[in-house]
Formats: C-alpha cells, structure tokens, sequence
C-alpha cells in the first residue's frame, strides 16, 4: 500500500484534505433548488462507500509496504472494527446536525459555532489521545483558525440581515452545539482502531487507513438507515420526505451527491494516512480549516459577499489573513 514517509509530504496530504472537507458541499449547492438535503444526503453515502473501495484496491493494494486492503481487512480485531464503526455513526449524526442547523440558524450562526467547537475540541481530544508536535504553536495556530471563522461568520451574518433578516433562533443554535461536540471526536475513535506508529508493520489486529476509512464509510451508511431516516419522517425544516422521491431523482442529480462523498471520502482518507508521519492532532486540525475553504468558494465562485459593504470586506481579509498565519503555525507544530 502506499504511505506517506515523510512530514512534508504528510502536510500536503493534509491540505488535500481540508481541500475536499471545504469543497464537496459544492455538489450539494448544485442541485440544491430541486433537491432536499435529506435526498442528496443518500448518495453523498454511498459515493463514500463506493470510493473507499476504489481506494482499497488502487493506492490500499498496490506496492511491498505494509498489509495489503485485503489482508488487512481480514485480520482486523473485532475490537478495532467496533472502534472505527462508532467513529462513522459518530461522524453521520454531527453531520446531519450540522446541516439541520443551518437550515434552522444559518450559516452565520451555525457553521461558525458548530465547527469551531468541533476544532477547539477535536484538537484537544486527540492532542490528548496521542501527544505530538509543539503544543504551543499547535494551539495558537488553532486559536488564529478559529478568529477566523468567526470573523467568516461575522461578515455572513452582515449580509444575511439585509437579505433575509436574523435567522438564528434557540433551536438552532442547540443542535449547532450538539453537532460541534460529536464531531471533536469522531477522528479519535477512528485513530483508536489504528496503528498509527507504523503503517509498515503495524501491530496483528491494528488496521491501516485504507481499511479504517471503508469500515468508517460502512458505519456511516448503515447509522444513515437510522439517522436520516428520522430526518426525513420528521425533518428539523419544510415537510416531510419519502423514499418514493428518491428514485425520480435524475442520473445527474444522484451523480452529484455522489461526487460528493467521493470528495469528502478522499479528504478523510489522505487525513488518515497523513496522520502516521504529522499526528492526530495536527492532521485534524489542518483538515477542519475547511470552513475557510468554503468560504473562497462562496467569495470567489458563488458570488455570496457581491456587493458586500466596506466592513463586510474588511471582515472577509481579517478572516483569510487570521487563516494563513493558524496554517502556518499549525504546520510549523509538526516539525
């Protein structure tokens, strides 16, 4: 399989992966006019599920290093399986949350609030859970993130009380809460079920990170059967939804939400195999920069801050000023 040898390399992955973190709710956006969330939702899934099997058998299973997707799969533990399985039912229900909220509170309030926890949180959680790097610059580099994704929810805020008046409301905010908080610790558990000391030799039972995120997707998909079935029978926003709609959706339609979770699969993976050589703690902290990743897009692709006001732009500035310079220490952490 292939693994990563060296720090340098470990960041790039990194930064892939707080690339497709920020970027796979474009698919959502594309077909969000015809398409409720709870629908796309479904093959956001399944496109995870499918791509973590193409990644076994491609970039899992090819070279001498380390167990093949395979082999293993086949001889992982219960108890590492249990482990990754709870981190994916962990993952899906902080990020059907998260979404509801924001339906509920909007992006100003929510997506700010909830991911911010899940960074302050998650970081600390699995700094904790496996030690590394320099503390000191790790956490100011997450204090600068975190500035700026308040300063992203400031100026979102700014432009959504001309547009749509103030959309934050107590329910909201709760679940943004509640959505933060599980999602500080999916990444732990997932770590929990690998060897991260060494993916060349890694201990009998232990899996690689090729084997981790299939089994994460597999939690996922059937937490989903659950989770976004109670969504959908009793949704936070609008009527309920049927499975019946699901299959009038157009090839396109699914093919997006399928593209979706390939992306968001891809980054969790890179994040993973990146965390051997740079470390839980650094990995996650690099990959939840995402929101400031989406942020670019919806400046510089979706037009969402046209014709912003002075202040707005001043706030948009601060915010990818107050990013790069967390980035960089962040990434000066590891070495």
């Amino acid at each position: 399989m292939f693994i990563v040898s060296n720090y340098a390399l470990a960041v790039i992955f990194c930064v892939v992966t707080m690339l497709c973190w920020g970027s796979w709710g474009n698919t959502q956006k594309l077909v969000s006019k015809n398409w409720r969330y709870e629908l796309f939702y479904w093959d956001y899934v399944i496109g995870m599920v499918l791509f973590t099997i193409l990644l076994g058998f491609t970039m899992g299973s090819f070279g001498t290093s380390g167990r093949s997707f395979v082999e293993d799969l086949s001889q992982a533990s219960a108890s590492s399986i249990g482990w990754v399985l709870l981190g994916g039912v962990i993952f899906n229900a902080s990020n059907i949350l998260l979404s509801a909220s924001i339906s509920l509170a909007g992006m100003s309030v929510a997506f700010p609030l909830g991911v911010g926890i899940a960074l302050v949180l998650g970081v600390i959680v699995n700094y904790i859970g496996v030690p590394s790097g320099n503390p000191v610059l790790l956490f100011a580099g997450v204090l600068l993130v975190v500035f700026a994704i308040i300063c992203n929810g400031m100026a979102s805020g700014k432009m959504q009380k001309g547009a749509e008046g103030s959309s934050s409301n107590k329910k909201g905010i709760i679940i943004a809460l509640v959505a933060g908080v599980l999602m500080s610790f999916f990444y732990r558990f997932v770590v929990k079920g690998m060897d991260i000391s060494s993916f060349e030799t890694p201990d009998a039972g232990m899996m690689t990170p090729y084997s981790a995120i299939f089994v994460f997707s597999i939690g996922v998909l059937l937490s989903n059967f659950v989770f976004n079935t109670i969504v959908m029978k009793y949704p936070f926003v609008g009527e309920k939804v049927s499975y019946n709609e699901y299959f009038k959706g157009s090839f396109s339609t699914h093919a997006s939400g399928m593209l979706g979770g390939a992306i968001w699969a891809l980054g969790s993976a890179f994040s993973y195999i990146a965390s051997g050589q740079a470390g839980p703690a650094v990995s996650y902290a690099l990959g939840q920069g995402a929101p400031l990743i989406a942020a670019l897009w919806g400046v510089f692709v979706w037009k969402e801050f046209k014709g912003s006001s002075r202040s707005v732009n001043r706030l948009l500035t601060l915010m990818f000023i107050l990013f790069i310079a967390g980035l960089a220490l962040i990434v000066s952490a590891g070495n």
